[in-house]
């Protein structure tokens, strides 16, 4: 018997097959970063159920973590597209274009000529998620939609919007811009696929036009039905563009095709490459030595090449948990009240962070004691994550009175004017307010977010300087949340599975993308999940820092520093985070603030505390309205900004308020009783529809032009005028 296994980055699959190519068994199964261990349990299956014997049958591998593994077992390893191809030739002889989308890597082969002549043009892309399966599955998790749900979502029949195509990390950003927008969900995922297979033809074809006919494998192209009306979407419009001949007699549609093996391809390649090969090529020697390999080998190997764990001796880990596993609340300012007494929530200060990942809420009392915190995981709609929060803030404050509103976070400016909020703080000056007020002396504010970094250097009580890095996601905590979700380790237990390493590999500082493909080196060399938690959460203040915050002296930075967001809750990034710092500033003081994760929403209930003190009067709507919300969002060709040429595709959010005024005289007409946010817009032209609009922000914009010269502009030109005489 020959078997071929590919040992891909998420998932092991293997076709076993008599001498003559005849399929006995296969199987498909994700290895949850334990790839040896999954090989070993297939090669011990497969010996037991179906008689696979060392020293007669032959395996050979294929994928990218089967180098170290075949040599254990007597395998002859496959490049990947060599195995692909010959599967593809030895079923499918007139296929002319192939595209395999796998989870971390594409490949594309174009076949050219027939017969002996017949040749191929092979082009791969591994550095970048952008265009694979993985990142759809970690923007749908996002979005809190199930894997089943998610193969059944479709592409045709929805409004497009702009997703970055070119980088992972960048498309990422995208689609959470969009979710916080309030675009629906259906419309992202629709986005993505054509992100995906416009990555794929923009970036593998390089210029080659893909001919009929056309095959699509890998597990996203065969569970993602969207994805492949994509795929016969844009690659009936590249043959109608370029006018490639068609049969007349077919429907052009089932030129693409999608086969119902389409996982096992290169498995099935594998067992084709060895009925050309000589006997004695690829036979199997058994599994001991693998297993010799998981039980001792690999920490041996560890040893070598990695690093020590998060601790050195427990007696330090120990002192670390004393000093920072409560975060220092007892003793806060903002100590939140627990007891016999039950808070005051009569009068309260209402502070909401509508967060890339969730959205807290905190209430305050007049006189600035904290009474009430809560929090929502985002559902990818901003009103529905405000109803998720008004809910629970109803249910603890009852009758009480509402005194002010502050919001924060990316959804503030879609939701001041629909909640009647009173102030919307930028995210800076709110973290800023919240660590400030509890640690007054402080030099140095680093707020670790969901998707974003913030760095806010002090001086005397403000902001001197700050640093944000909001795209690339390596030094935050999503990067860190996916890569556990993908390991199957809750998120409120990553610092317990990082604390566990007593080693950990040396990852690389920099961009999420390669160090990515990183942790998947790591994973081929042995490397389990605990330990490359470790390893993530070491490199984590380098990539804040360095990468993100371009600061390599952290000495001149100042003494105090202060750790917040809710990345910060995660005491293995602390530990990383303090040993780092110190490493850097030795005498420096690091503390938590007591409320790390809900500090935007600390900071927005402490202006809007400031705003009430002065004398104003809240705007807020009231839980009945928010409760009973009723929205509709529209993204159509009369949505489009046509102030400019950049030509920004817009959504109209449309939501029924008292007192809406409507817009009867729109391209999307809006009766009386409803308001509209315009989002996805570039620049604030984009944030008005009507000529007469643009007259009024114009005439605004004149008025504070002319009450504040530019004094610069001024000098320029009459400072050095000639004077006649």
């Amino acid at each position: 018997m020959i078997c071929g296994i590919d040992v891909g980055s998420t998932t092991c699959k293997y076709v076993l097959a008599s001498s003559e190519g005849e399929i006995l068994a296969q199987a498909y199964e994700r290895h949850n970063t334990r790839q040896a261990e999954k090989v070993l349990e297939f090669l011990t299956r497969l010996e037991r159920e179906h008689g696979l014997t060392p020293g007669r049958d032959r395996v050979f591998f294929t994928g990218s973590g089967a180098g170290m593994i075949a040599s254990l077992v007597g395998a002859r390893v496959v490049q990947e597209v060599v195995a692909v191809a010959a599967a593809v030739e030895r079923l499918h002889p007139a296929v002319r274009f192939v595209s395999e989308i796998g989870g971390e890597d594409m490949k594309t082969i174009f076949f050219t000529g027939d017969g002996s002549s017949k040749g191929k043009h092979v082009l791969m892309q591994s550095a970048c998620s952008g265009g694979t399966g993985t990142f759809i599955e970690k923007t749908a998790r996002k979005l809190q939609i199930p894997l089943e749900q998610l193969a059944e979502m479709r592409y045709e029949g929805y409004p497009l919007h702009k997703i970055s195509s070119k980088c992972g990390i960048f498309a990422e950003a995208d689609a959470n811009t969009l979710l916080k927008a309030g675009v629906p969900v259906e419309e992202i995922i629709a986005s993505l696929f054509e992100a995906v297979v416009y990555q794929n033809l923009a970036t593998l074809t390089r210029g080659n036009t893909p001919m009929p006919e056309v095959l699509l494998l890998g597990g996203p192209n065969l569970f993602f039905k969207g994805l492949q009306e994509a795929w016969r979407h844009h690659l009936l419009k590249i043959w109608k563009e370029r006018k490639v001949p068609l049969p007349e007699d077919q429907d052009p549609a089932l030129l693409i095709s999608v086969p119902k093996n389409a996982l096992y391809y290169a498995a099935l390649g594998c067992i084709e490459i060895a009925r050309r090969e000589p006997e004695h090529v690829g036979v199997y020697q058994g599994g001991e030595r693998l297993r010799w390999w998981i039980e001792e080998g690999q920490y041996e190997e560890k040893k070598r090449e990695g690093r020590r764990g998060l601790w050195t001796t427990p007696e330090e880990l120990q002192q670390f948990r004393i000093i920072y596993g409560n975060s220092g609340r007892s003793d806060s300012r903002l100590s939140l009240r627990k007891g016999r007494t039950a808070p005051d929530l009569s009068r309260v200060i209402l502070g909401c962070d509508f967060g890339s990942t969730t959205a807290k809420a905190v209430c305050l009392s007049p006189e600035k004691e904290l009474v009430f915190s809560c929090y929502a995981l985002s559902r990818g709609n901003p009103i529905e994550d405000a109803k998720a929060l008004f809910r629970q803030i109803r249910a603890a404050v009852g009758d009480g009175e509402i005194l002010a509103v502050g919001i924060t976070g990316y959804g503030k400016d879609l939701l001041k004017g629909i909640i009647g909020a009173d102030c919307a703080v930028v995210e800076t000056i709110a973290h800023a307010t919240a660590g400030l007020y509890v640690f007054p002396d402080a030099d140095c504010i680093c707020d670790v977010g969901g998707v974003d970094v913030k760095i806010m250097i002090l001086k005397n009580g403000t902001v001197s300087d700050f640093r944000l890095n909001s795209q690339c996601s390596s030094g935050n905590g999503a990067f860190l949340q996916g890569v556990a979700e993908r390991f199957g380790i809750p998120l409120e237990q990553i610092a317990d599975y990082a604390f566990r390493a007593q080693a950990m590999p040396q990852l690389t500082m920099g961009c999420g993308v390669f160090l990515q493909s990183d942790i998947v080196n790591q994973q081929r060399k042995g490397w389990q999940a605990e330990e490359i938690l470790a390893g993530l959460c070491t490199i984590l203040p380098l990539n804040v820092w360095i990468y993100a915050g371009g600061l390599n002296n952290l000495a001149q930075v100042g003494r105090k520093f202060i750790l917040q967001g809710g990345t910060h809750k995660n005491l293995a990034v602390v530990k990383a985070q303090v040993d780092f710092i110190k490493s850097k500033v030795p005498e420096a003081e690091i503390v938590v603030h007591p409320y790390s994760g809900e500090a935007g929403a600390i900071g927005a209930a402490l202006i809007a505390h400031e705003w009430w003190e002065c004398g104003g009067r809240t705007r807020f709507r009231g839980f009945d309205v928010i409760e009973n919300l009723t929205y509709k969002t529209t993204t159509s060709p009369d949505t489009v900004c046509k102030w400019c040429p950049v030509n920004c595709q817009r959504s109209f959010i449309d939501v029924e308020l008292p007192g809406g005024k409507g817009r009867p005289w729109s391209k999307v007409p809006l009766p009386e009783g409803w308001e509209r946010v315009i989002v996805n817009n570039s620049c604030p032209k984009g944030l008005v529809e009507d000529v007469n609009e643009m007259k009024v922000i114009k005439a605004a914009l004149e008025k504070t032009k002319n009450a504040y010269p530019n004094i610069a502009d001024f000098v320029r030109k009459e400072g050095f005028r000639r004077v006649a005489t």
